[in-house]
């Protein structure tokens, strides 16, 4: 797999492995992110101010006074010689969802009646796909999270909503995502989930994280009414939806 450099201005570049969004793409830029972070803690690499992982590149800024694109680019190329490390420490993430309420899942019997699916099939094949976060974009806290079962693929709604609810647990192509906040949008609803994606009151206000490995609970409206009511309490234990690092 070839990798390519690009430059980012005077003060950054990305580090590209391939042209398509793949599993094996994607966790060679997880593992080349986590390998430069280890070796930032190790102080075998300065200068690094970040890096920024997207689903088929690495962005690594840098400042331009401590090190350059020319010191750096060689150590890189040395670390992806010596193979990157096949498990990144990625977090084990659960998240509580509702699906059987018409208000949180408008589009369910919909996204059943193309898939040619009962409804109780797709919230089951959701429930037991391989989700992971690609990466973070179109808004805080909003995850592109690839692995959806591919019986359930469907492009966009050929009419985007003006408003989706916050916590919108919703499918589109071979993704899934949660809305951090009420937004437009043009993918398919079919639940919702108490927690908030973003929250500016968390030491870390965005909870998902690129390489999470993630996975769906599914709840009543009971569970959803309580959760609800501890998330805007701020009295929710986050830690209990987390194993692994």
């Amino acid at each position: 797999m070839s990798v390519r450099y690009l430059s980012c201005g005077d003060t950054a570049f990305t580090v590209e492995f391939g042209n398509e969004i793949s599993p094996e793409i994607n966790g060679r830029v997880m593992a080349l992110h986590a390998a430069i972070g280890l070796a930032r803690e190790a102080g075998e690499i300065s200068g690094v101010v970040e890096t920024v992982p997207t689903m088929r590149s690495l962005m690594v800024t840098y400042d331009p006074l401590a090190t350059s694109r020319a010191d750096l680019q060689p150590r890189i190329d040395a670390m992806i010689a010596r193979g990157l490390p096949v498990d990144a420490g990625s977090r084990q993430v659960t998240l509580p969802c509702c699906y059987d309420d018409p208000e949180f899942a408008p589009d369910l019997a919909e996204v059943a009646e193309r898939t040619k699916k009962k409804p109780e099939q797709v919230i089951a094949a959701h429930l037991a796909s391989p989700f992971k976060v690609y990466v973070l974009g179109f808004m805080p806290g909003l995850a592109y999270v690839a692995g959806l079962d591919q019986a359930l693929f469907l492009p966009r709604r050929s009419q985007p909503r003006v408003r989706v609810p916050r916590s919108s647990v919703a499918i589109a192509m071979d993704m899934t995502t949660i809305y951090p906040f009420e937004s437009p949008g043009g993918w398919h609803l079919i639940g919702r989930t108490p927690l908030w994606m973003f929250d500016k009151r968390r030491e870390q206000p965005v909870f998902l994280s690129p390489g999470d490995s993630l996975a769906f609970e599914r709840i009543d409206r009971k569970s959803f009414d309580r959760i609800a009511r501890e998330v805007e309490a701020g009295s929710f234990d986050w830690s209990s939806l987390v194993k692994g690092k």
